[in-house]
């Protein structure tokens, strides 16, 4: 399964790639290149953060990672920094699963202030 989801990158990444070529012959221009330079390695960016993320979450953690996107995007990408920066620096012994990732996610959360009321 892996191994499907990179032949899908891969050919996503060529496609791209000729995309932009056929776009910098239309346009000529030298902004229109940087543009496509710069999506591109956004490109390379979000695949290489997503193999990384395979690695260090189980498929059920992934799954909640996703569902959350949908209404924190700003949170998920904050723990998934985090977890990158974890992985590399070699502070990770085990993957995630997902009761551990809701524990993060609950240290992630700030902490809420109770108000109350006192009539006088």
């Amino acid at each position: 399964m892996t191994d499907d989801l990179e032949e899908i990158r891969r050919k996503r990444l060529a496609q791209i790639q000729q995309q932009q070529q056929a776009a910098q012959q239309q346009a000529g221009g030298a902004d229109m290149q940087a543009a496509m330079q710069q999506e591109q390695m956004q490109a390379e960016m979000e695949a290489k953060k997503q193999a990384l993320m395979r690695q260090i979450l189980t498929p059920e953690a992934r799954e909640r990672l996703t569902n959350l996107r949908m209404s924190r995007k700003e949170l998920v990408e904050q723990l998934e920094n985090q977890l990158i920066m974890l992985a590399q620096s070699g502070r990770l012994q085990s993957m995630i699963d997902d009761e551990k990732l809701k524990q993060l996610l609950v240290q992630m959360q700030p902490k809420k202030r109770e108000t109350t009321i006192k009539r006088m």
